[in-house]
């Protein structure tokens, strides 16, 4: 468990010391007390939280010239490391899915084919007030005419137009 520098391990890691920077701020890796690198640890951390998208092929730590010959070994994802990268493709298709579900939403709210429920409350509700109010108000404008027939036929035509004035002027609410 050898400690490096930031410079120390970003060579290391075969990457740049802006790289290191950003894993130290994204949380990738962790620092010691002292600011230096746990190359070991770091090493540990940085795959782990590395989506799979986003890894580069590690170049291989700076050798001496004496070793320079012996071919360098290919490291090999743990199984954890491939099933997270599924999980990780898994979680990004359900997430696409979603998006697209809103932007259907979203595009069917814009050409007016969707609306609020919230709307459809209101409108339902004021047009079942519009209704009772119309049907609530016939006996009051019927009641002196009604007293004074003694035609039950004309009484029922009186209330049919009464009623059907009421219907229509719902309907014609409606239409406009």
């Amino acid at each position: 468990m050898p400690l490096l520098s930031l410079r120390a391990y970003a060579k290391h890691r075969g990457v740049s010391l802006a790289a290191v920077e950003k894993a130290i701020h994204s949380g990738r890796i962790t620092p010691t007390v002292g600011g230096l690198i746990d190359s070991d640890r770091a090493a540990a951390e940085w795959d782990a939280k590395t989506r799979p998208g986003q890894r580069r092929a590690r170049a291989a730590p700076a050798q001496p010239r004496e070793t320079a010959e012996a071919p360098a070994a290919v490291p090999r994802e743990s199984p954890e490391a491939a099933s997270s990268g599924l999980d990780y493709f898994r979680a990004r298709a359900i997430r696409e899915s979603y998006l697209a579900r809103l932007a259907k939403i979203e595009f069917e709210e814009r050409t007016a084919k969707l609306v609020s429920r919230d709307e459809v409350q209101v409108a339902a509700f004021t047009n079942g007030r519009t209704v009772r109010d119309n049907l609530l108000n016939i006996p009051d404008r019927l009641a002196a005419t009604l007293a004074a027939e003694t035609d039950v036929d004309r009484v029922h035509d009186l209330l049919s137009v009464e009623i059907r004035r009421a219907l229509e002027e719902l309907a014609g609410a409606n239409s406009g």
